[in-house]
């Protein structure tokens, strides 16, 4: 393994609340829930392609992070020329435009070669780029994860990918002690420019192994940020950020949202990991999402505008830091707040936000933080279980009329 990253050393020297209160009473009820649940994936790309639009309004509030070579305005962005491209292609796209960009960047990861990786995000970059930029490893989260984090401390810009990010558990150590504090026990003496990134969340019946967020688990280590894409924009935007980064991230991908079709702009954009997406301007109340849970919540949004209710939708993105700047003026206005998240209630994403907003917010607050997650169960096999385990949108309609009352 040393020869072979001395050789690719060699190409880069050359190149410069519970949710239990808001559980639907029926087995009927359940049914309706279902299909609305539908809903909700076949018009995600329309859902998508409004977001550029409204996130392009010149407003104070609106921080929706987009950058262009020649203009940085989302609005202007959207009105030039694009292609339609499903999430899975973006972060592809993404991935190979800063391969070729740089020759320092490589993947490795079980079947990311010819095999195109298990959701094809590595399709025909093994031809393009040769085993050595595109590494098929055995199944050894630990062994190929350290040898990523080493390939990085010695200038290669690695990224890894977990078949299934419930098995990067077994690379924890080397995420936790090296990937994420190499840099201060050094001195300062190595960076860490890796990214982490791989498919997760609750899928179609995947089992409880399968289904893992993991968001709650890296949360805590010191070092590495967290990013979470939701539209095929917002993921090649982010996998070209976190390449560029000189610092470890972990890119959040969820496995039901790969299909998700959306037009992206045909000039060169790079998003900033640290700034949340202002989905929907509203003034009632401020619905903090990310990944998958942000097509749930705009579901329950067009349910709450007929009901006579102005949610405001704002995808955080970020996971570590959050953009407190998005959030608190958010805050300020809607002095109401509702977290939505697919992660654990114990120690989950929604539990470190709700106390960071009410360490900086609390003030501007008019009622208590409600917090919407999944229950804390292993994930069911059976399908209509697995439904049961995690938010649903009249969970949120309900939760929003409770606090608005």
């Amino acid at each position: 393994m040393a020869s072979i990253f001395q050789r690719i050393g060699a190409l880069s020297s050359s190149t410069t609340l519970d949710t239990k209160k808001f559980h639907l009473s029926s087995p009927r009820s359940l049914l309706e829930r279902k299909v609305s649940f539908l809903v909700v994936r076949s018009d995600a790309a329309k859902i998508n392609s409004g977001v550029n639009r409204i996130g392009g309004r010149a407003h104070h509030l609106v921080a929706n992070a987009v950058a262009t070579k020649a203009d940085t305005s989302a609005e202007s962005t959207a009105s030039k020329s694009g292609h339609e491209i499903l999430l899975y292609e973006a972060l592809k796209e993404g991935l190979e435009e800063e391969m070729e960009r740089d020759a320092r960047v490589c993947v490795m990861g079980e079947d990311v070669g010819h095999y195109g990786g298990s959701y094809k995000v590595t399709k025909g970059l093994a031809p393009k780029f040769g085993d050595l930029r595109v590494l098929d490893t055995p199944i050894a989260e630990n062994a190929f994860t350290g040898m990523g984090i080493g390939a990085a401390m010695m200038g290669l810009r690695p990224i890894i990918e977990g078949m299934n990010m419930g098995f990067l558990l077994l690379a924890f150590n080397q995420i936790s002690n090296n990937c994420g504090m190499l840099h201060y026990t050094s001195g300062g003496q190595f960076k860490i420019p890796v990214v982490i990134r791989g498919p997760g969340g609750v899928g179609r019946q995947l089992g409880a192994e399968h289904s893992q967020r993991l968001e709650s688990y890296f949360q805590s280590i010191p070092g590495i940020q967290m990013v979470a894409c939701s539209t095929p924009y917002n993921a090649k935007g982010l996998m070209k950020a976190a390449i560029r980064s000189d610092n470890p991230v972990i890119l959040f991908e969820h496995v039901l949202l790969y299909n998700l079709k959306e037009t992206i702009p045909d000039e060169e954009y790079v998003l900033n990991l640290e700034e949340a997406e202002m989905v929907r301007p509203g003034q009632h109340v401020t619905i903090l999402t990310y990944s998958r849970m942000r097509y749930h919540v705009m579901q329950a949004a067009k349910t709450l505008v007929n009901k006579g209710y102005d949610p405001e939708v704002i995808d955080i993105r970020s996971l570590k830091p959050f953009d407190l700047h998005t959030i608190g003026n958010s805050i300020k206005k809607t002095h109401r707040v509702l977290i939505v998240e697919e992660c654990m209630r114990t120690g989950g994403i929604g539990a470190s936000l709700t106390a960071a907003i009410n360490e900086n917010f609390q003030d501007y607050l008019d009622a208590p933080i409600v917090c919407l997650s999944s229950q804390d169960v292993p994930t069911p096999y059976a399908g209509t279980l697995e439904e049961w385990t995690v938010v649903q949108p009249p969970q949120i309609v309900a939760a929003v009329e409770q606090l608005c009352q």
